[in-house]
């Protein structure tokens, strides 16, 4: 399976970007929080609750989502090039690193600052309690959320990519000893499944994010071989857009359900997504910035909250989360911040490691 080359997965990038505004309202709730708990939060009060219900309520998801389309887009480039040999394992890692750890170090500084200033202020930080040294060491290693942590701690969003780091090296692993057999993968994909029907909840982070990631990836394979088929096209369709009404319609628990839904409706989401999209070229421009700016924005929005903590404790007045104002504040000083910092900062850090380390 070879990529097309004009193909820019345009509709993964908006739904990259849209799932990146759904962890910025779940974390929202990040104001009504004294040290580690909320205290008289109500989630139905929150600005503009009833226009962004979904997103309020389920915008935690947004990490499945990533987990997913990151497997779907490394398939579609690496699957190959990783099987044949034609990328090693130093290029890979040169490639990762640059892409991830720039801004996961300047955050996590910026963040350990603001919480210290925090902790003056208040005499406990802000949301994110363990910002101790050992919680340093395994941030600074990415290995923030690999089993060794006592919980969330400074840049907590981090988490997620963590756990992302792991899976990468199964993905190259697997690959490389394996072979690029979709049987080698759907049976990896097969274990986690079983792994998550059985704890539920309690399966380890990594074993979900495999899950999903491999997911995304047999959707990739599938999109490679059946791209053109109308009749697998339109049944998916049919699929996506029904499936929601019977998960709503579902008479079960909301934590048994939803995420396995989630990892057999995602693929067939991505599927039908991942077709070229015909768009003037400022349109697919303006695309291409949003889905670039999600690393950023996931990374940067706590800090932007942190701050706006601190201005508020400086003042002497209660965060006034409840105003649309803020909220309107906050949501653009957010992805204002992670435009300029994927230009600025982010790309350029990029292209420099790339430079020297490759």
């Amino acid at each position: 399976m070879q990529p097309a080359r004009q193909s820019k997965l345009l509709g993964l990038e908006i739904l990259r970007f849209i799932s990146a505004i759904a962890v910025l309202f779940w974390h929202y709730q990040h104001f009504a929080f004294v040290a580690d708990k909320p205290v008289d939060f109500v989630t139905e009060a929150q600005p503009l609750y009833r226009l962004f219900l979904v997103f309020y309520r389920y915008g935690f998801y947004g990490v499945q989502v990533f987990w997913c389309i990151s497997g779907f887009i490394f398939f579609w480039k690496y699957r190959t090039a990783i099987a044949d040999g034609a990328i090693g394992a130093g290029r890979f890692f040169v490639l990762r690193f640059s892409r991830l750890y720039p801004l996961h170090f300047a955050t996590m500084l910026l963040v350990g600052l603001l919480q210290l200033v925090y902790f003056a202020q208040r005499g406990y930080y802000f949301v994110y309690q363990h910002n101790d040294f050992k919680h340093l060491v395994l941030n600074l290693f990415l290995a923030s959320h690999w089993g060794w942590q006592d919980g969330y701690s400074f840049n907590a969003p981090i988490w997620s990519i963590s756990v992302e780091v792991l899976v990468y090296l199964l993905f190259f692993v697997v690959l490389r000893l394996l072979g690029r057999s979709v049987w080698v993968s759907a049976a990896v994909l097969l274990a986690c499944t079983l792994a998550k029907w059985h704890w539920g909840s309690q399966v380890f982070p990594a074993v979900d994010a495999v899950a999903y990631f491999f997911a995304g990836g047999m959707a990739a394979v599938a999109y490679g071989r059946w791209a053109s088929s109308r009749a697998l096209n339109y049944a998916l369709l049919g699929a996506a857009l029904a499936a929601p009404v019977g998960l709503w319609l579902a008479n079960r628990p909301h934590d048994q359900v939803a995420p396995m839904f989630l990892l057999a409706y995602l693929p067939a989401l991505l599927f039908l997504l991942a077709r070229d999209l015909r768009v003037p070229p400022h349109w697919q421009q303006l695309i291409e910035a949003a889905g670039n700016m999600t690393y950023s924005s996931y990374l940067i929005h706590f800090p932007i909250q942190l701050a706006l903590a601190l201005v508020c404790n400086a003042r002497g007045v209660a965060i006034p989360y409840h105003s649309v104002g803020f909220f309107a504040l906050f949501m653009s000083a957010s992805l204002l911040a992670a435009y300029f910092l994927y230009r600025w900062f982010e790309l350029p850090a990029q292209a420099r490691l790339r430079r020297q380390l490759l």
